[in-house]
């Protein structure tokens, strides 16, 4: 009996959907197995996390899946407050950043943000090689531009070391665009104490590495 295209072609759907929702399955049995082994260490986690967050830290970071904040750096949930985006770029004409700082800086009080970059990230490598299809593309533009103004630091270097020099000045240079951010400084002249510090990670050793590109107010 020939075989029908069609029909050869919805069963292999209804293969790769079944093999998907096995995985999603395994995501909600995962979580409930992780709900109770905290329950088992800390019967009264979840209440106090329901009642009320009180984050010390705001990180701002990549999207990268490789970089969880809260697993690198030893938090559970409730001590740090998250924001992550492609390449960790702070512009203050990006309402979800501005949104979240603003909040984490004048409701929760937080005092240090976190501006990581890591090693190996894609979002910096796809803005040193060339355009990119849509949003992609203008997003990365603060990242071309900051290699463009230091073409003399960054010249003789290429492949991974050049990207590497370049994750760092990222960071550096969203630091100094936090401090300079009409959230921070208000903080700073009412005397909150916030400080704003730039890292990098590094995936393969799993380290963050201070860059020493620290604010702790308008002076600096």
């Amino acid at each position: 009996m020939a075989e029908v295209p069609g029909r050869d072609l919805a069963a292999g759907w209804n293969r790769i959907s079944s093999m998907d929702m096995h995985k999603i399955t395994t995501l909600l049995e995962n979580n409930r197995q992780w709900a109770a082994r905290v329950k088992d260490t800390d019967p009264g986690f979840f209440e106090r996390l329901a009642a009320q967050q009180h984050p010390k830290y705001l990180w701002i970071g990549c999207s990268d899946s490789r970089v969880p904040a809260n697993q690198i750096t030893g938090l559970v949930p409730g001590e740090v407050f998250v924001h992550r985006n492609v390449a960790n770029i702070a512009h203050p004409t990006d309402v979800n950043l501005m949104s979240v700082l603003e909040y984490a800086v004048d409701v929760l009080q937080v005092e240090h943000v976190l501006v990581v970059g890591h090693y190996g990230c894609g979002g910096v490598r796809a803005a040193l090689q060339g355009r990119l299809p849509g949003i992609a593309d203008f997003w990365l533009e603060p990242v071309r531009e900051l290699a463009r103004r230091h073409r003399k630091t960054l010249a003789g270097l290429e492949g991974r070391e050049l990207e590497d020099k370049v994750c760092e000045l990222n960071v550096t240079s969203q630091v100094r665009a936090l401090a300079n951010s009409g959230i921070v400084q208000n903080a700073w002249e009412r005397k909150q104490k916030l400080t704003i510090h730039g890292w990098v990670y590094r995936l393969d050793d799993g380290i963050l590495q201070d860059l020493g590109e620290t604010r702790t107010g308008p002076e600096e």
